[in-house]
Parts: C-alpha cells; sequence; structure tokens
C-alpha cells in the first residue's frame, strides 16, 4: 500500500498538537484527519474509515476511552489500527486504553521524528495483514487472518487487534510457553513502552471469550495455549 493511501486520524483538543503531528505525518505523505474531541472523532473516522487513529484520551464532550470503545463497535472500523497518543503514562491509564480496545498507547511528549518513527511501525502491521491471508484450524478452532476472527465450534468470535495477535502468536505453538518478554516483544514490539499488566489483561479477556481452560498461566514465565485443560 502506497503511503498517499494511508489515512491517518488525528483526534486531540490542543490545535498546536494536530498542526505539528499533521504537519509531520503530511510531510511523509499520508493522508491527514483531524478531530478535536470523541464525537467528532466517530463521525470522522465512519465518513473516512482511516487505518490508523492517533487519538487522545482526555478531551471535552467525550474522551478517548469512550470513543475508543464506540468505533470498535463499528462493523467497518474493527480492523482500524488505534493507538492513544497521550499525556497520561500512567499504568492504569495505559490498561483502560487497553481495556478500550486500544492496539498501543504513546506517550507525549514525544520528538516529532520519534512519532513519525513509531506511526510507521504502527503501519508495518498492514503490510503484515495484506501477506498473511491464511486459516489455520487448531481443533474446534479457526483462525481466520483474511477476516480476522476466530471461529470456536462454528461461533464466530470478533477479536481486536492485538487480542488477536497475542491468541496467533499462542496458537501458533500449541503447548509451547511463551516468555513474558517474547510477548511484549512479538505483539507490541521492542519500540513500544507498556505497563507490566498489558498481557494479563488481554489474556483475560482472551479467556473470556475463547475459554479459560485453553490458557495457562506459568508464573514467572509466561503462557500457553492448549487445546483442553490437562489439569482435568
Amino acid at each position: 500500500m502506497n503511503k498517499k493511501d494511508i489515512k491517518i486520524l488525528l483526534v486531540d483538543d490542543e490545535p498546536d498538537i494536530l498542526e505539528i503531528v499533521g504537519y509531520n505525518l503530511k510531510n511523509e505523505g499520508y493522508q491527514i484527519f483531524t478531530a478535536e474531541n470523541g464525537q467528532e472523532a466517530i463521525k470522522s473516522a465512519k465518513k473516512n474509515t482511516p487505518h490508523l487513529i492517533l487519538l487522545d484520551i482526555m478531551m471535552p464532550e467525550m474522551d478517548g476511552i469512550e470513543a475508543c470503545e464506540k468505533i470498535r463497535k463499528i462493523k467497518s472500523l474493527e480492523n482500524v489500527i488505534i493507538s492513544f497518543l497521550t499525556a497520561r503514562g500512567e499504568d492504569y491509564s495505559q490498561v483502560a486504553g487497553f481495556e478500550a480496545g486500544a492496539d498501543d498507547y504513546i506517550t507525549k511528549p514525544i520528538k516529532p521524528k520519534v512519532l513519525v518513527s513509531k506511526v510507521k511501525s504502527l503501519l508495518r502491521r498492514l503490510k503484515t495483514e495484506e501477506e498473511s491471508g491464511e486459516s489455520l484450524k487448531i481443533g474446534d478452532i479457526i483462525i481466520d487472518r483474511d477476516e480476522y476472527v476466530v471461529y470456536k465450534a462454528g461461533k464466530k468470535i470478533s477479536l481486536p487487534r492485538k487480542e488477536f495477535e497475542l491468541f496467533s502468536l499462542l496458537t501458533s505453538k500449541p503447548e509451547k510457553v511463551f516468555k513474558r518478554e517474547v510477548i511484549l516483544d512479538t505483539v507490541w514490539g521492542n519500540e513500544v513502552v507498556v505497563g507490566g499488566r498489558t498481557i494479563d489483561v488481554h489474556i483475560r479477556k482472551l479467556r473470556e471469550k475463547i475459554g479459560d481452560d485453553h490458557f495457562k498461566t506459568v508464573k514467572g514465565v509466561g503462557y500457553k495455549f492448549v487445546l483442553e485443560d490437562s489439569d482435568k
């Protein structure tokens, strides 16, 4: 996909942020759209179908967390990449962001060149998805990388991007224990700093949707996927 075809939606209530970030990304050749609050973001996202949304958290009328949750419920936007771009760097804010369905979390202030680099890293996932048109079947579970969904016993289960990537990693080698640092590096990338509870939040959501028995915690090490509960 050419840069000129990639659409990015910037959402922030500070005009200076929109101007500076927008200017630097436009210089890279991307199509840029802007919004000043969550409600405007949802309207713009529906109209323009962006590939990436950079979303502030603290905004008037509707904050970024609520906007992210609502965007994730829109069928045409279920695969959009969402990254929070915010001055709030606390662990609980990051957890709330990932709970809402965000793919990444970038903390302000950030130098324009570093932000451009992170945006390029996020957008590389688009290429990965285009190249990975295949399905994987494990027991009664089918992972469809074209539709970015999972089928269990014939039932369709839609997963946000990071949950899908984490699930794909764990199911790539059933029974293998994936160390936490390997999961963070593979799913989130070594350029992204996320809170220590990020993996736990995503595993809990997968347990709720796929089934608790499929995910085993190896204390002090990481997680593994199993076809059935080996402890029974």
